[in-house]
């Protein structure tokens, strides 16, 4: 195996390490407050960290958050170039949703996934923090307006692909995992409204 190779490999094990650490998690356990995965949602997130700490807490988690997915996504760039970058971003989701610090019981990535898009496509972000607004204005469903962002960061960083590759297919997987994530989400969604 080539040394770059190697190289590569080690950013995304150091992706996927300093990924999981979860700062909702932490963040509500130096507050004293419950873990997040036991109460209201389930998620450890930055929306249930709101509900459960205010959003003072959950400011600063989703600063954490932000800022450390810049970094990561500075990291791979510098390293691997272009082309490492949505690997670097597939590692820094699926850190996210399985970490290694916490049991493997994480939360959705979309927070991550955000910053890390925002690093290398800052318009794109932008667009896609309007559309989580405007999509939690209109339905008031934190799901419903999480996928909405996720697709307006996936058409940003894809925008630019005029084949299928690997850059692209990580892309989508990164996608997949943050929609499977929803799943629960959305299966409660769809049994309240046909309790109704």
């Amino acid at each position: 195996m080539r040394a770059g190779n190697l190289v590569d490999l080690a950013v995304l094990a150091a992706t996927y390490i300093l990924g999981s650490i979860n700062f909702s998690i932490l963040t509500l356990r130096a507050l004293a407050r419950p873990d997040p995965r036991a109460q209201h949602s389930g998620n450890p997130g930055v929306s249930n960290v709101a509900r459960i700490a205010g959003r003072g807490a959950a400011a600063l988690v989703l600063s954490l958050e932000l800022g450390r997915a810049v970094a990561l996504y500075h990291l791979a760039l510098s390293t691997g170039g272009p082309a490492l970058v949505p690997f670097g971003g597939l590692s820094l989701v699926t850190a996210n949703r399985f970490p290694m610090w916490h049991g493997l019981r994480g939360g959705k990535g979309v927070a991550g996934y955000l910053g890390f898009v925002a690093a290398g496509a800052p318009l794109g972000a932008c667009l896609a923090c309007v559309a989580w607004l405007s999509a939690y204005g209109v339905t008031r469903v934190t799901a419903v307006a999480s996928m909405t962002m996720l697709v307006v960061l996936c058409a940003s960083v894809l925008r630019d692909t005029s084949r299928w590759d690997a850059g692209c297919v990580a892309t989508l997987a990164t996608a997949a995992l943050i929609v499977l994530g929803h799943v629960k989400n959305f299966r409660a969604l769809c049994s309240a409204r046909s309790a109704k």
